[in-house]
């Protein structure tokens, strides 16, 4: 009996420290650098790839900023591949890496260096012009809805009073594989009781980047943004 305990008991412990986890370096399959980030707000990277399979959870990123280098290292959590709840399928996944504010000028972007995961890209942070110190504000979106036509997306989201309308939905592009999305508000009323308004602007995506999977990097009312990868219909 004391010998059946004693193996129970290490069988258990082998179980706890299987399911522990470990941190490991991951693999990015796409670094996206969107245009139109300034020297007076925060910049984001966004990253794209896949964990290899169910035992990988929760990607991750640190940053540093070196000179004129933004080093990213990209790990998540691995389980024990023998759990049997560990499928092989391959999970993707977008993350938006907060870099904070830059001076202007350009960036190398280095994912997992001096690794054999390596990627590099780069951005432009430019120097916030006279014209936009008067701050634009920006839709409240939450989600971005793929449209069954394929054509277009839905933004979705709530705003926070009723004098607040859409102006207009500007976009810039990087010349690669991203798309800088600006749905603008304004300010129809003096008076803004806080009611919240729900939402639903349809957007026409453009045609003008041959990459197979673009960006949409769309600016929200919190200063931050909300990004989606847009299958791009190459004619």
């Amino acid at each position: 009996m004391k010998t059946l305990t004693l193996f129970s008991a290490f069988f258990m412990s082998a179980q706890i420290l299987a399911s522990t986890p470990a941190s490991i370096k991951l693999a990015v399959d796409h670094i996206y650098s969107p245009k139109g980030f300034h020297d007076h707000e925060e910049t984001e990277v966004i990253l794209s790839g896949h964990l290899p399979n169910l035992c990988h959870k929760s990607p991750k990123t640190e940053v540093s900023v070196k000179g004129r280098e933004i080093h990213i290292e990209v790990s998540a959590l691995h389980y024990e591949p023998t759990n049997p709840f560990c499928a092989s399928v391959l999970v993707p996944f977008v993350e938006t890496v907060q870099v904070g504010v830059l001076d202007k000028g350009r960036y190398e972007i280095i994912v997992n260096p001096k690794s054999r995961l390596m990627k590099k890209s780069e951005i432009f942070i430019e120097e916030q012009s006279s014209d936009a110190m008067a701050e634009t504000v920006y839709a409240n979106i939450y989600h971005i809805e793929k449209n069954n036509t394929g054509e277009s997306v839905v933004l979705k989201g709530y705003n926070p009073s009723d004098c607040f309308v859409l102006d207009s939905i500007d976009y810039q592009h990087n010349g690669k594989d991203t798309y800088s999305i600006y749905p603008k508000m304004k300010q129809i009323s003096n008076f803004c009781p806080r009611k919240m308004i729900p939402f639903s602007y349809e957007y026409k995506v453009p045609k003008e980047l041959d990459f197979p999977r673009v960006l949409l990097h769309v600016k929200a009312m919190d200063g931050r943004s909300i990004n989606t990868l847009y299958t791009n219909e190459i004619k």
